[in-house]
């Protein structure tokens, strides 16, 4: 799922070709496809260039899915147990402690380092995917 940032506040997904390509307004940039509260839009065509334009890919399915079974393995939750992206480490019963020990799975996982305060923003899978590729992506 891709975010959209402009003037009006909705929902969006956008896909892309290559994960944690954000793209910016350019002068050629006069159309994009994108789906809002599930209606698609194949080829929206902006008016006026916005001020503020920008799309971000999320992570890769790869990654939502190693998370996952990250998670899974953390909470001892059961291989066929119903974790996505949208799943919230709180919904899955997980408490503060459990948190941290994710985050640390994912740490040695990945070979990366969460600061504190970005381990203090995740909520979701989906959350932890998307810092997980930003960081690999810094290296």
């Amino acid at each position: 799922m891709a975010s959209v940032t402009g003037s009006s506040t909705f929902t969006a997904s956008l896909s892309c070709h290559k994960p944690n390509q954000t793209l910016t307004r350019a002068a050629n940039f006069n159309a994009v496809s994108l789906a809002v509260n599930g209606k698609s839009f194949p080829s929206l065509r902006l008016r006026s260039a916005p001020s503020r334009f920008r799309v971000s890919c999320a992570a890769t399915p790869e990654t939502v899915d190693k998370v996952c079974n990250i998670v899974r393995k953390q909470l001892a939750l059961p291989e066929d147990s119903a974790v996505t992206g949208e799943s919230k480490f709180a919904s899955l019963g997980a408490d503060s402690l459990d948190t941290v020990e994710i985050v640390m799975g994912l740490e040695e996982e990945f070979g990366i380092s969460v600061e504190e305060e970005s381990a203090q923003t995740i909520a979701t899978v989906q959350d932890a995917a998307d810092l997980i590729e930003k960081l690999i992506s810094k290296e």
